[in-house]
């Protein structure tokens, strides 16, 4: 390898994903966040039967043998949020709402825990303080005003599913379906593509599958960063000698090897074990090719030897098998090659492995779904499955892995655009009221609806939500001409400076706090990304005094916005257990749901295809057709054109950026980077560390992230990544998947120029 010049903030990290660097990370965490003697009873709680769940990951508990229940980012995340730092109307009154939107994303949210109540005062451009009551009159007045159709309720993942199963029958309750939620931007092709083949929108293994798995295929994550928990069950899956086959445009460390830091012999050894036995690294919208590429050799050798394919459960438990194997057969291996950039025989190899595997898991994440045709991805997978019958048996099955600890939970209590039938039905039942029947609208909709002017108000039951969507160009100043803004949340981020006409700031209690009604504390539950149902109790004293629950904040709003309401909003919050008994009336699989979540470890809720029962309309598990081999929309350059992957560095989850490291892939204090293929680098003329700009080439008006330096990383050739949510100033709004409306945040296609300003180099 030739010698690069050094780069600011630019240098390698030899050591394994996990080990004394996470733990390392984590003491730093909590010296800069808390600095207490709370910090060690927060995190000995976590993901514990009597304590909370962690606020990071969907990732499953196992059983609780051992000494502490969570990774590096899980403690960055408890840290975060249980952080000694507050934001005291003080902090309102001496900057105006424009001098904080100077600030980085990453320094709003540290400077801590919003306190107090804030309504924003326009002619003065700041937020001033405002009693509780106050601000539920002056919103439930501004609601009564507008049309029900002209409302978004947007929701993050983090939400309990007693948050928001009350938020959902608040907002039907008033008159509306549009529920933007932060899964269109992330899984909504798994709901919307799993039950096309499968009849469920949810992934199909449990954590004990993965005991008995003979092979995990992993495809599209980066699951040391983003679930680090899991890494714990891919270290225990390699020691065993499972095979571990990686598809990933970049090669992650956590992925190649992994020191467990609750290992002592291993972190005392400073060893570390190797997790990928192969690793493909496949090109940015290559998987769909990767994918039927298997299947045609798999196909090929089933022909040749016989016995490959699973013909007794396909006869029994499928159709349209042979949709599928005329499409592979027309797919040419030269196409293939070419498109997801790994050869003919390494994908051959993979088939020969599946082939051997009497139980294989996939696992795959945004890499996958945040694509033009994502929903059609996931359906591949789900073939791959099928053909050896690999959905319904020990240690075999589909594993999307979601995002934030209740995303799932989320969708099973009812926040979705489009409600089923029956779910409505339910709901009408129980809570007496008529339900509007309409289809929502999604993330992207809600904003066109915005640009458009026909959605004037934003409630926000927590997140981030301006900065999560692409195209903030369009989408910021849509937000900022709404009549009303309001936001649930813990720590003041860029989208509740975004004022509207009537902006209010809600601060409500953290998953770690002590949550006291009328009736004595209570605690809120959670569904795991394995269809786990739990309860999570907080225990540390709130950040302040004047502190709500979210499931009291959407009360009150309710309360004050239909007065006459039969619901008995304020009533239901005085004890969390008759929200629980309105869940278990309405949603199936909730049975007995007060006595159920009590148990320690909680609950599973039904999977029928685990039973091999297909809730499909025919009663089967439907094969895919999947035409040609491109997963997003093709475009005029040739080997000009890039494709841009949007990542998060490990010092951040979603929107929420903890810090400027992102050391396993060796860039530190910054996020001003771009990762390229180094020949690609050479090929164009470029050096690592040059300043480059970034256009995107599908949009009729200009996207540019200028100034960024390029830097050499081992990414796929054709492959570019930079981060998340700075490079969403190149993703059109527009550029979506179809099926489900999630943007396509993982395969932009942008040029790359070389730019005129000047190089920042490290000092030799």
């Amino acid at each position: 390898m030739p010698n690069r010049r050094q780069v600011q903030g630019i240098h390698p990290y030899d050591h394994p994903g996990g080990g004394w660097g996470a733990l390392h990370a984590t003491a730093k965490a909590v010296k800069q966040q808390m600095q207490s003697v709370w910090a060690p009873i927060a995190l000995m709680r976590v993901n514990q039967p009597t304590g909370f769940d962690c606020p990071g990951c969907a990732w499953p508990d196992k059983e609780h043998a051992s000494t502490f229940q969570f990774c590096e980012n899980g403690a960055k995340a408890v840290t975060w949020e249980a952080t000694t730092k507050r934001v005291l109307p003080e902090v309102f009154e001496n900057n105006t709402v424009q001098s904080l939107l100077e600030l980085s994303d990453y320094e709003l949210e540290n400077m801590g825990r919003l306190t107090q109540p804030m309504a924003y005062d326009g002619s003065a451009d700041k937020y001033r303080p405002i009693e509780w009551e106050d601000a539920f009159l002056r919103i439930g007045q501004e609601l009564r005003a507008l049309a029900p159709k002209e409302v978004e309720f947007y929701t993050s993942g983090r939400a309990s599913n007693e948050a928001a199963f009350l938020y959902q029958l608040f907002a039907r309750a008033y008159g509306t379906n549009n529920f933007p939620d932060c899964s269109n931007m992330c899984h909504e092709a798994t709901s919307v593509g799993l039950p096309q083949s499968i009849g469920i929108g949810k992934g199909t293994v449990s954590l004990d599958d993965f005991d008995h798995a003979e092979l995990i295929i992993c495809m599209g994550h980066n699951p040391g960063t983003n679930h680090p928990r899991m890494m714990g069950t891919l270290h225990e899956a390699s020691r065993r000698g499972v095979p571990i086959i990686v598809f990933n445009p970049l090669r992650e460390r956590a992925l190649e090897r992994f020191a467990d830091p609750q290992n002592m012999l291993e972190m005392m050894q400073y060893g570390s074990t190797a997790i990928a036995s192969t690793y493909y690294q496949v090109r940015a919208g290559g998987d769909a090719a990767a994918l039927k590429g298997i299947m045609k050799a798999l196909l090929e050798l089933d022909a040749l030897q016989g016995d490959v394919l699973d013909y007794a459960f396909i006869a029994e438990h499928t159709q349209d098998l042979e949709l599928l194997t005329a499409e592979l057969s027309s797919n040419e291996w030269r196409d293939i090659e070419s498109e997801c950039g790994i050869s003919r025989k390494e994908l051959e190899s993979v088939a020969k492995v599946y082939a051997k595997s009497k139980a294989t898991i996939v696992t795959y994440g945004m890499g996958i779904t945040q694509h033009n045709r994502g929903t059609a991805n996931v359906r591949l997978i789900a073939d791959l499955l099928l053909l050896r019958g690999n959905i319904g048996k020990e240690g075999a099955g589909i594993c999307p892995l979601r995002g934030h600890s209740n995303v799932q939970g989320n969708r099973t209590v009812g926040i979705t655009e489009k409600p089923s039938e029956a779910f409505l039905d339910r709901l009408e039942a129980t809570c007496g009221f008529t339900a509007p029947r309409e289809h929502g609208h999604d993330a992207v909709g809600a904003v066109q609806a915005m640009i458009k002017g026909t959605a004037k108000a934003l409630i926000c039951l927590g997140g981030n939500f301006a900065v999560a969507m692409p195209d903030p160009q369009q989408s910021f100043p849509a937000v900022q001409r709404l009549n009303l803004s309001v936001h649930l949340g813990t720590k003041l981020n860029r989208s509740h400076l975004l004022v509207g006409k009537e902006t209010f700031l809600l601060p409500c209690l953290g998953r770690t706090e002590l949550d006291n009604q009328a009736t004595g504390p209570q605690f809120v539950t959670v569904e795991d990304s394995m269809s786990m149902v739990h309860a999570s109790t907080g225990k540390l004293p709130p950040a302040s005094a004047n502190l709500r629950s979210e499931p009291a904040i959407i009360a009150g709003i309710a309360n004050a916005t239909m007065p006459d309401s039969n619901i008995p909003w304020l009533s239901l919050v005085k004890d969390y257990d008759w929200i629980r008994l309105l869940i278990e009336k309405t949603v199936v699989g909730f049975d007995d749901f007060n006595e159920r979540v009590r148990i320690p470890g909680g609950f599973r809720l039904p999977l029928l295809p685990v039973d091999r029962i297909w809730p499909t309309p025919t009663g089967k598990a439907m094969f895919s057709l999947y035409k040609g081999l491109s997963e997003d929309a093709t475009v005029a350059g040739g080997k000009e054109v890039f494709r841009l992957l949007t990542i998060r560095s490990h010092d951040q989850y979603n929107t929420t950026i903890y810090g400027l490291d992102d050391r396993y892939r060796g860039v530190f204090g910054r996020r001003d980077v771009l990762f390229m293929n180094e020949e690609d680098l050479v090929a164009r003329g470029l050096e690592h560390g040059d300043l480059v700009d970034i256009e995107t080439i599908t949009s009729g008006r200009r996207m540019i992230l200028p100034n960024i330096t390029a830097i050499t990383y081992p990414i796929a050739s054709g492959s570019v990544a930079a981060y998340y949510p700075e490079a969403n100033v190149l993703v059109p709004l527009d550029y979506i998947d179809e099926e489900c409306g999630t943007p396509s945040y993982k395969s932009i296609p942008v040029r790359i120029t070389k730019s005129s300003e000047r190089l920042v180099i490290a000092d030799a």
